[in-house]
């Protein structure tokens, strides 16, 4: 029988950061974006090594602006879903760090307990904005720096990414803030709102940690592949909000469908049938797991009966 989450034991989802430093070494991963149990499913069904937890996306998925009102709590559920859910080492956003450096050092502690690989944070001033729009500011390098710091402290063996925001300033001031976060204890350097292909050779050149890629759609950062990421030298590309973006344009019309024909049968061949939403969630496995389980009880309590009836004979 196939193992499932209840009967692995756990043993399998741990490591998930040594396995994250594993494919940091060896090339460049993309990390697709994912905002729940079930997208997560599908991103480790379709192959992908790693995933990522997007703010923006889990924000929007609760109906709510990508402004820093994500609480600690509601991260810590949602990763803690998705790590069960898929056994994949997933990067976590975790915009500002929920406060300054205790606060830091509780989220590490709290998300490296549901098994998170990676955690992500970011030196722009509370509330944060996304990184694509205007109107940004920065901490200063020093409070950045004692974030980072605080968090390599909290943490076991989390992988730490460490994200600027001041290219808006001059990249010059992003590439400076990178080094200084990776001398602070970064492993993992993200310069958000790259603008141009040269830009993103020179912070390159320029940093020696590896890299993360935002490949996020409608930002200032033009569209590239993950071959062109890898040639560039990048080690990790995300793709944040792309899924949550096509699922919610299909859930949309699917709705606006229904309202006006009072029927989803122009949506079913666009629907996964039972079978396909069954095997995706295993079902079936956790079905014959029960059945095992209620097998071995009555047997062992027929037994037991048994023994005390030869026990009650003269």
């Amino acid at each position: 029988m196939t193992a499932t989450w209840l009967s692995d034991g756990g043993g399998a989802r741990q490591g998930h950061a040594q396995r994250l430093r594993s494919l940091i070494s060896g090339g460049t991963t993309a990390a697709a974006g994912v905002y729940d149990g079930m997208s997560a499913v599908l991103a480790a069904q379709a192959g992908f090594d790693a995933l990522y937890l997007s703010g923006a996306a889990l924000s929007a998925s609760k109906a709510i602006p990508d402004l820093g009102l994500l609480t600690l709590e509601e991260v810590t559920r949602s990763a803690r879903e998705i790590v069960r859910a898929s056994n994949l080492p997933l990067i976590v956003d975790c915009d500002t760090g929920f406060g300054e450096a205790l606060n830091v050092m509780r989220a590490v502690r709290d998300l490296e307990e549901v098994g998170v690989a990676c955690i992500q944070i970011e030196d722009q001033q509370f509330p944060k904005k996304c990184g694509h729009l205007n109107d940004k500011r920065v901490v200063s390098i020093d409070d950045m720096c004692r974030k980072v710091a605080a968090a390599r402290k909290a943490s076991d063996d989390m992988v730490l990414c460490a994200r600027t925001d001041a290219a808006f300033i001059s990249l010059e001031e992003a590439i400076d803030r990178a080094k200084r976060y990776a001398d602070a204890g970064a492993d993992l350097i993200f310069v958000e709102a790259l603008t141009s292909h040269e830009a993103i050779q020179q912070v390159r050149r320029e940093v020696s940690s590896p890299l993360l890629a935002n490949m996020t759609e409608f930002g200032r950062t033009p569209s590239i592949s993950v071959s062109d990421w890898a040639a560039y030298g990048y080690e990790v590309v995300i793709f944040p909000v792309s899924a949550f973006r096509v699922a919610s344009k299909a859930v949309q019309s699917f709705y606006a469908s229904l309202k006006a024909t009072g029927s989803a049968a122009a949506f079913l061949p666009q629907m996964m049938t039972r079978a396909e939403l069954y095997d995706t969630i295993s079902y079936f496995e956790y079905e014959a797991l029960d059945a095992s389980i209620a097998e071995t009880v009555l047997d062992s309590t027929a037994d037991t009966l048994r023994a005390e009836d030869s026990h009650e004979q003269p």
